[in-house]
């Protein structure tokens, strides 16, 4: 169908109603089924007998590729019926973009399909068929534009806020149809995602204090504290942007559009096994991760921090400082003095004086094919 056909047969058919049981109005949002693909057409499974008809050019990705198949369902807006035939379209663009198409488009808010032709004051000029609009910097992407000749050249999906001068003056926006999606797909989320559940997503930005992650559209918070069970100090060096991890979710708030995930949540918790693992007395490596004026905290494995307290560095000195007996990233041998699991604390002492007295006892003992004059000399002096 031609442009000036199609403008003449919308106009009038909007008028009419539509015979059977299937009674649409223009701009109405319908999800169907796709039962059959033949050639430029696609037909969708309507209530009752009837189908209705989609242009197949509008599912073709930029390489040229179906994007849809048979029993797939999408979603598409009603534009007008024709000897029987119900017409539906995902947005209007091209030749479909004409003054009346374009005024109905916005009384009935069905998507338009724009090119960003250049950057005017204010905002973008946006080209709609033979149509041009208005697109503020507000309305564009879904973050402030930092670099307004990125989006030049760009086809992109637009609502129209607002249609007047008879087509002279028509405003846009293409943060408004990403709005709709992302509210469309929180909503199918509802339904889909509960606290506990495990999902995969894709980090979208770092900040200091956590990453937001992508979750099937929708951006969720993984705090810093919840990326580890060890103590992460710099986020780049742990997480990169683009990269697929799996995660808990551990909070939803529909109301304020917040969720929060963990990745911290899927490891194991050291402190399960602690009891058993560390025995009081025992002696372990660990790495002293921060000190304080209090003393000093050693981390035996990640997620599991025990501390040396001051009174077990500080020998005989008032004036000690823990910082000059120890520095951070150090690797010592500590005893276990006590363990909580309960509030989870271990107490922690240096074990290089246990160290030395093992290995004197391992120095002193009698050896039955070798004379140690030495040993011998230091038995006799321990007697006196």
């Amino acid at each position: 169908m031609d442009k000036e056909n199609f403008e003449d047969n919308f106009a009038e058919l909007l008028e009419n109603s539509i015979s059977g049981t299937d009674k649409f109005e223009p701009g109405q949002l319908i999800e169907a089924e796709i039962v059959s693909i033949s050639g430029d057409c696609i037909f969708l499974q309507l209530s009752g007998k009837s189908e209705g008809q989609l242009d197949t050019a509008e599912m073709i990705d930029k390489n040229g590729n179906l994007t849809v198949k048979e029993g797939d369902s999408i979603k598409a807006f009603f534009l007008y019926s024709k000897n029987g035939e119900l017409h539906f379209t995902t947005k209007i663009s091209g030749d479909k973009a004409g003054k009346a198409v374009m005024e109905s488009a916005f009384e009935s808010g069905i998507p338009v399909e724009g090119t960003v032709e250049k950057e005017i004051k204010g905002g973008f000029e946006i080209k709609i068929g033979d149509s041009r609009a208005f697109c503020p910097y507000s309305q564009i992407g879904k973050k402030r534009v930092e670099n307004p000749e990125e989006y030049i050249g760009k086809t992109l999906t637009f609502k129209i806020l607002e249609y007047s001068e008879n087509g002279r003056n028509i405003l846009v926006s293409n943060r408004a149809i990403l709005k709709e999606e992302q509210d469309a797909q929180k909503e199918i989320l509802k339904k889909t995602l509960h606290e506990n559940m495990n999902v995969k997503g894709v980090v979208k930005s770092l900040q200091s204090f956590g990453a937001f992650v992508e979750i099937s559209g929708v951006q969720a918070l993984l705090p810093i504290s919840e990326i580890s069970r060890s103590r992460v100090d710099d986020i780049h060096q742990v997480l990169s942007i683009g990269e697929e991890i799996e995660v808990a979710v551990i909070k939803l708030d529909w109301q304020n559009d917040r969720i929060t995930v963990s990745m911290k949540k899927l490891l194991a918790d050291p402190w399960d096994k602690a009891q058993q693992k560390y025995k009081i007395g025992s002696r372990h490596t660990g790495e002293v991760v921060r000190i304080t004026n209090f003393g000093a905290f050693v981390s035996l494995e990640p997620g599991l921090d025990g501390l040396i307290h001051i009174s077990d560095l500080e020998g005989n000195s008032r004036d000690f400082n823990p910082r000059v007996a120890l520095k951070k990233g150090q690797r010592i041998i500590v005893q276990i003095n006590s363990i909580d699991t309960r509030k989870k604390r271990i107490s922690l002492k240096p074990a290089v004086e246990a160290q030395d007295e093992e290995a004197f006892k391992q120095y002193m003992k009698p050896e039955s094919d070798t004379y140690n004059p030495f040993a011998g000399l230091l038995k006799g002096q321990k007697k006196k």
